[in-house]
This record gives structure tokens, sequence and C-alpha cells, in this order.
């Protein structure tokens, strides 16, 4: 069994980034869910769907990669872990990469990115890190 289903899939991703694969498949929770939706609305992925198998649930995810067949992912870390969650107040969530990245933040108003968090005036725990 799996603990950390997001690390889970941001690993997935990766792999699936430096392969050159088109489409990977994720475990499905909401937060994951979430997360897909933060990372297509920011443009590092061209889309995803969910997919049910009997009473399992699946999440394919389409791998968007440059004119030149570069993925646009450069980097994709976990911040929060199981063992050491960390979070940030609304003051400490600005920018990331200098505007190029983006950290995935779950708050009281649900996952945002940090640009979005900031705006909402809301903080919470640093799930994962995208550039």
């Amino acid at each position: 069994m799996i603990n950390d289903l997001v690390a889970d899939s941001i690993t997935r991703i990766r792999n699936a980034a430096m392969r050159k694969l088109d489409v990977t498949t994720l475990m499905h929770s909401k937060l994951v869910e979430a997360v897909m939706v933060v990372f297509q609305n920011k443009g590092y992925i061209e889309s995803f769907n969910v997919v049910e198998d009997g009473n399992k649930k699946f999440i394919k995810v389409v791998i968007k990669y440059d004119n030149s067949g570069k993925s646009v992912i450069t980097e994709v870390k976990r911040i929060s872990k199981p063992g050491r969650r960390v979070y940030k107040g609304k003051d400490e969530i600005k920018r990331f990469k200098n505007g190029y990245g983006t950290i995935v933040v779950s708050t009281s108003k649900g996952v945002l990115s940090n640009e979005e968090a900031h705006k909402a005036n809301v903080g919470g725990e640093l799930l994962c890190s995208i550039w």
C-alpha cells in the first residue's frame, strides 16, 4: 500500500516525462485530482481524466511537450511529506522561481497555486513545487 499518493503521482509524472511518454496513469484520490487541476491550469500537463475500472479509479495524465520535444516540466518536487509537514502563512507564500514556477498549496479554500493562495489571502500546507 502506498502511503503518499501525491509523491507517487509526482514521481510517475517525472518518470514519464524523462522517458518521453505521452500518457501516464496515476492512482486516484481527491487530493491528487486537485493537484492535477492546478498543473493543467498552469500549463504543465495537456489534460487528465478520471477512469473507472470496476471499483477502482485511476487518473490518465497526458504529458505536455514543447515544439522541440522537450517536456515543459523542468523539475517537480514534493515539499511536505508524511514525516515532515510544511506549513506557510499567507505572507510567506509569494513567488517561486521568480514567477516561472508554481507551488501547490492545500488551503482552507481548496488546493490552489501559490499566486491564487496569495490573492485569496490564505496560507496552508505546501504540497509540491513545479517549474
